[in-house]
């Protein structure tokens, strides 16, 4: 798998993730549409022009969807069950079209569950960074991870990891 098991990931770990996404108009106008999300804000340029920001935002829900999904591949391909929950959502800069969006992982906490033996509970604060460097969104999530079962080779993750904090 290409994600981490319950007993990769250690408190205080950062995975930097070499995937970044820029975020086109046609992505986001079709995301507001499937989610049924009129904001004009989002939707109508007129609208936005008239406003602080001078143009449309993105949604910041697509935001948080891609810096968590730009996280699988080094954190839970394969490796959860389940998402148990997200919280703390922030969204320190606006987000327009155009903009690149990267992201790193920090480990906040981990424990056995008590009613699985063979999983985890692990908590992540995933951080996005538009191409200037700005954050422009934070998430806590935690999910069920698997334990490596017996005789499971390692991930071969290329992901940057280290044992700091993330910045």
């Amino acid at each position: 798998m290409a994600g981490k098991y319950y007993d990769e990931l250690e408190p205080g770990q950062v995975i930097r993730h070499a995937l970044g996404k820029t975020i086109t108009e046609a992505e986001h106008i079709l995301f507001c549409a499937m989610t049924m999300n009129q904001q004009p804000l989002h939707i109508n340029e007129d609208f936005a022009s008239r406003t602080e920001y001078g143009q449309r935002l993105v949604n910041g829900l697509l935001t948080m969807s891609l810096v968590v999904g730009i996280s699988v591949a080094d954190t839970t391909e394969g490796t959860i069950i389940a998402n148990l929950g997200y919280e703390n959502v922030r969204h320190p800069r606006p987000v327009f079209h155009g903009d690149t969006i990267y992201a790193e992982t920090t480990v906040v906490a981990k424990r056995e569950s008590r009613s699985r033996p063979n999983t985890g509970i692990v908590t992540l604060t995933h951080v996005g960074h538009n191409q200037r460097g700005e954050i422009v969104v934070e998430v806590t999530r935690s999910a069920l991870f698997l334990k490596r079962p017996d005789g499971a080779p390692g991930n071969g993750s290329d992901a940057i990891t280290d044992g700091t904090s993330a910045s």
